[in-house]
């Protein structure tokens, strides 16, 4: 008879597997987890750049229906999550989930939670402002063009709200973000990959949630096209509480609450041995 074969884990197998990425990080050492975390700063870049080239371009089609441009800016988004997840680079938001189910289900110290989450986010942070530079210095992000005008608009819309608005935001995107790295271990075929990836993070890009990493590189970007922004509205108004709103979800929402459900969080307690100097306990 014919074997039957599944093409997606069941979800306790994908959390456990997410748990051993989280491991495998720990075990790469600083340099190596810097270095991957900056090659998603990269990747970062190309996804936004890809989607503001297109939408920034067909502004005058779409002025009467933003729908459509919203619609086209999501679909193309993913493919920075796709060259990360396919490559092994780091993204800060999926290191808040992983590293913290590592330590849950025993596998690393406590001590590599902040260890982690800071090199991460900086390695983020130098890859994101490398490409932008390269952006920048190649003239792709002038005022004139539609990629420019786009930037400034999406940083100068990104310090308007108040923190505490960013950082509900942040744990929304994050969630979803999670969520695709999640299936996107449960599926066991490239095509199954990409449309894990896909369906998440097309939906919190066209809700406009908050993503600390990809905002570092385009409100960065805005500024350098003259976007009426700060560095510290920059800093204050959106990393910070995007960045809280992110590690919320990842290692609270996500690690801990299925930890409950697959992991070492959701077992019962095991009875207290008794001293060898007690008496054990008579029915």
């Amino acid at each position: 008879m014919a074997t039957l074969m599944s093409l997606c884990k069941l979800p306790p197998a994908g959390y456990m597997g997410m748990a051993e990425r989280g491991a495998q990080v720990c075990q790469m050492g600083a340099l190596k987890v810097f270095m991957q975390s900056a090659f998603a700063g990269c990747y970062i870049g190309f996804g936004v750049q890809l989607s503001m080239t297109i939408v920034g371009g067909m502004a005058a089609m779409t002025k009467d229906d933003p729908g459509v441009s919203k619609f086209v800016f999501a679909a193309l988004f993913p493919v920075l999550l796709f060259l990360i997840l396919m490559s092994g680079a780091l993204l800060y938001t999926g290191v808040t989930a992983i590293v913290p189910m590592a330590v849950l289900e025993g596998k690393v110290h406590w001590i590599n939670i902040p260890k982690y989450f800071a090199i991460s986010w900086l390695g983020n942070l130098v890859g994101c402002l490398v490409f932008v530079a390269c952006i920048q210095y190649c003239e792709m992000n002038e005022d004139d063009t539609g990629n420019g005008r786009l930037a400034a608009k999406i940083a100068k819309a990104k310090v308007k709200k108040d923190f505490l608005i960013v950082f509900i935001k942040g744990i929304g995107c994050n969630w979803l973000v999670c969520m695709a790295i999640f299936m996107f271990g449960q599926a066991q075929d490239t095509a199954g990959k990409m449309v894990a990836i896909w369906f998440p993070i097309s939906c919190f890009v066209a809700i406009g949630f908050e993503h600390v990493p990809a905002n570092m590189y385009i409100i960065t970007l805005g500024i350098l096209a003259d976007a009426d922004v700060t560095v510290a509205e920059m800093i204050w108004k959106n990393f910070i509480p995007a960045t809280l709103g992110n590690t919320f979800a990842g290692s609270i929402i996500v690690a801990c609450g299925y930890s409950f459900l697959y992991g070492a969080l959701g077992q019962p307690r095991k009875p207290k041995e008794p001293m060898a100097s007690e008496p054990a306990a008579t029915p």
